[in-house]
């Protein structure tokens, strides 16, 4: 699990920097709620789903990604936020590739751990 929370410290440092680029507020509620949809959709769909148990298969998991994301931000378009922009799909698909890589890696340690004696 030391490895779990280091890419979880790790993956802190590019976010803060994206975050800071962008001159917005990284504990902001609506941030956070950006960010953690796109992290846990990684988490769970991506990383854990599709390339480790291989339950989902990629295409429609990103059907699923993509339904998610699109919905946040049919929800933002309807309260008047503006996120359509260039910066903050980067930083949606890194806060994705993030979320894919730490569900691979817990789920991994998980399966490893509980198959000790």
């Amino acid at each position: 699990m030391k490895l779990v929370g280091l890419i979880l410290l790790l993956g802190l440092i590019p976010v803060y920097f994206l975050e800071a680029a962008l001159k917005v507020s990284m504990w902001s509620m609506e941030m956070m709620i950006h960010n953690s949809i796109r992290f846990f959709a990684g988490f769970l769909v991506l990383g854990i789903g599709v390339f480790y148990e291989h339950v989902i298969r990629l295409k429609t998991a990103l059907l699923i990604v993509l339904m998610l994301v699109g919905a946040d931000y049919i929800s933002d378009y309807l309260r008047g936020i503006n996120t359509h922009k260039l910066e903050f799909a980067i930083l949606g698909v890194y806060m994705l590739s993030w979320g894919s890589v730490t569900g691979y890696v817990f789920i991994k340690q998980i399966k490893k751990y509980s198959q000790m004696p």
